[in-house]
């Protein structure tokens, strides 16, 4: 090798065009989202800064680099309540069928105790709980489903160990995720995911899921062109044209490194080599190179990525987050918190100023110092008007909460001032109208189709049946059902509702409290009009207590009868008992003997 210089695709193969096409359709919309991957990069510092070296503050010429941590406080403030919005109660997922055998009572038990189960075996609360993070942290969500069998065999004794079989959320980062920003909708927007592999994940891929599409001579390609490279140095060889690859130091490090740059195509491309049209595509490259898959969105439904923003912009799909606005005052407030420090500081240890001829002396408590004619030592005392950036600092924490839609009721902090209980439930509906609207268009957008995808897929891969969990309604029992593919056919689409509920229910029950403490309601002429039966029945509702069957017409009227007998009974039980243990009582008004 030595003494000329060879290009690389002498060992890695010409690249395939439409892989090349696709591979810079990638950087260009990596370039146009540059801007929002800095700010994001720097909002994340924010947030998980120990102190202000670590942010754009570092540039301050501040002695004290303290970081007053609010944009954390608001994150992990705003992800609990979304999290405690989504899943007040475990009946926050419905099913609703389109036609009236989808929405009969047996199947619809079914498809919901089927989701369940899988919701609770497959990690699915873990996988939203990353997700809503990723809505807070960059204003963008993104996720998809997977189909898994982690059933598994012992080679040496035959034992099947079992493990989970079914659809699976999967979050992916919005980081690794590029498309065309402008266009009209995500679902039509044609983007492109980047995943960094081992050859040895990609290889189990082909072994695992043959179904995928997976080329295995492919895969010999990439393995021989790492094994051409293996020896080179950055001297034997120079670059291609037009290839860097993100996250290595040059190609050749690349091919050395032992990964593997998965990008995958999603949406609509031309081929303009073969004059096709590959509509509704899944194209897999490797290596900016090599075509790895290129087949039909397996899926029904038509998309398997889904995404939701927190604050739409006009014309750009990339959405804002509820902590991008912050990150000025987040600045503001360190900026605030270290001058009023570096005050505190100058006035315990302040600057002196030395006039005419003073002797040398120590700094410190009851030191003497001699100073000679015309000779003088004061203390430079500071402005101390900068000690009021408490009330500035207040100010600005109590903007930033309100900005993002965190009430301070969120909190448990009590706003100041007497209301009455209707004041009260008027201002926390007001409070708490931007937060109900981000976290319900969270559940709609994207929760809910992404619930769906996960039955479509079960749909797809089930092979013939699976087993359930199911608790009996009436007694409570745990059983176990056999569900089969068939069981899952049917027309409708599953709801989260948990969000729409947590708010409208709490609302519907205080208001219906109020109403039955008010005037109104205790009206006898009103009060004569309301069902008290139907009265019990919303209230079981509201309070989500339906499984316990407290509500049944009457029922206290047939208890007191029932509690009635059984003293009565147990009273003429007594009186016999007593009877018998005393004997009878002789009558003194007859003679005896007569």
């Amino acid at each position: 090798m030595a003494g000329r210089t060879i290009d690389i695709n002498e060992y890695i193969g010409v690249p395939d065009a439409l892989a090349s096409a696709i591979s810079n359709q990638f950087d260009d919309w990596q370039r146009m989202r540059s801007v929002w991957l800095e700010e994001k990069k720097e909002l994340r510092n924010y947030v998980f800064a120990t102190d202000t070296t670590k942010t754009t503050n570092a540039s301050l010429p501040w002695k004290n680099s303290t970081t007053i941590p609010k944009l954390c406080q608001i994150r992990d403030n705003l992800h609990a309540n979304y999290m405690a919005a989504l899943f007040p109660t475990d009946d926050w997922l419905l099913w609703e069928g389109d036609d009236e055998d989808a929405e009969a009572v047996e199947k619809r038990k079914v498809i919901l105790a089927y989701m369940q189960n899988k919701i609770r075996n497959s990690g699915f609360i873990n996988a939203v709980s990353e997700l809503v993070y990723d809505y807070i942290d960059f204003g963008n969500v993104l996720g998809s489903t997977e189909y898994v069998n982690e059933v598994r065999e012992n080679k040496d004794t035959g034992e099947v160990i079992p493990g989970y079989v079914g659809p699976r959320a999967v979050r992916v980062s919005p980081f690794d995720v590029v498309m065309n920003p402008v266009a009209a909708h995500f679902e039509n927007a044609p983007k492109i995911i980047r995943v960094i592999k081992s050859l040895g994940e990609i290889a189990a891929d082909i072994e695992d899921h043959p179904e995928a599409g997976y080329l295995e001579d492919v895969f010999k390609i990439m393995t021989e062109a790492r094994k051409s490279v293996a020896g080179l140095t950055t001297n034997d060889i120079h670059q291609a044209e037009g290839l860097n690859i993100d996250g290595f130091g040059s190609l050749l490090e690349y091919y050395q490194s032992g990964y593997v740059e998965i990008l995958e195509f999603h949406g609509d491309m031309y081929d303009v080599h073969s004059e096709e049209l590959l509509k509704n595509h899944i194209i897999t490259i490797v290596d900016r190179s090599h075509i790895l898959r290129k087949v039909p969105n397996p899926s029904w439904r038509g998309q398997s990525l889904r995404h939701a923003g927190w604050r739409l912009r006009p014309g750009n799909l990339w959405a804002m987050g509820p902590l991008d606005n912050l990150v000025g005052m987040q600045y503001r407030l360190d900026h605030l918190e270290n001058l009023k420090a570096d005050v505190f500081d100058f006035i315990a240890h302040p600057v002196l100023k030395i006039s005419g001829h003073v002797e040398d002396f120590d700094y410190g408590p009851g030191e003497t110092i001699y100073v000679g004619d015309e000779g003088d030592v004061q203390f430079m005392h500071p402005d101390t008007i900068a000690l009021n950036a408490d009330m500035q600092i207040d100010r600005l924490e109590a903007k930033m909460e309100d900005m993002v839609g965190a009430p301070k009721q969120a909190m448990g902090i009590r706003t100041p001032g007497e209301k009455t209980k209707f004041e009260v439930q008027t201002l926390d509906n007001a409070s708490s109208r931007i937060f109900q609207s981000k976290i319900t268009y969270f559940e709609r957008n994207f929760l809910e189709p992404l619930l769906n995808d996960m039955l479509e897929l079960a749909r797809r891969n089930m092979e013939i049946s699976d087993v359930v969990r199911v608790v009996d309604d009436e007694f409570g029992a745990a059983l176990f059902e056999t569900i089969t593919p068939e069981d899952l056919a049917s027309r409708g689409k599953l709801r989260p509702v948990g969000a729409r509920h947590f708010a409208a229910k709490a609302n519907q029950f205080q208001n219906l409290n109020a109403l039955a403490n008010s005037a109104i309601y205790n009206d006898p002429a009103v009060n004569t009009h309301f069902s008290g039966v139907t009265l019990a029945q919303v209230i079981e509702e509201l309070l989500d207590i339906e499984k316990f069957n407290l509500v049944s017409p009457n029922v206290r009227v047939a208890e007191q009868l029932e509690t009635q007998r059984l003293i009565d009974t147990g009273a003429q039980q007594l009186d016999e008992e007593r009877a018998v243990a005393g004997g009878p009582v002789p009558d003194e008004g007859i003679p005896e003997g007569a």
